[in-house]
């Protein structure tokens, strides 16, 4: 199966909700599955917006995409403008260049 990369492109809960939620169906249908936060998207790392009623709030959606096999990446602009550490976040720094360069036959979503 060929694998899957969404970019977030902006600061909307709803989209990273998306994101991690089609990359994990993406790693359980056996493809490689990255999530890439774009710059202001990276804010969404230490926001935790409410969930629709039943559904897990985006902490523990991320701790399931994780466990999913997800690869979280965090813009390196963006963790900087944020003050924020891919160390302390759980998710791997990189930038668009690395992202696109390591694409192969990805399928690429931007949200």
């Amino acid at each position: 199966m060929r694998g899957l990369t969404v970019v977030v492109a902006g600061p909307d809960p709803d989209r990273l909700r998306a994101a991690l939620t089609t990359a994990c169906a993406a790693a359980a249908l056996g493809g490689r599955a990255r999530v890439y936060l774009h710059e202001k998207a990276v804010e969404l790392l230490v926001t935790d917006a409410a969930a629709p009623e039943g559904l897990p709030n985006l902490n523990d959606l991320r701790a399931i995409a994780t466990d999913s096999g997800v690869d979280l990446i965090a813009c390196q602009t963006g963790l900087a403008l944020a003050g924020l550490s891919a160390d302390t976040q759980r998710v791997a720094a990189g930038g668009l260049i690395d992202l696109l360069a390591t694409l192969g036959d990805d399928r690429l979503v931007t949200l």
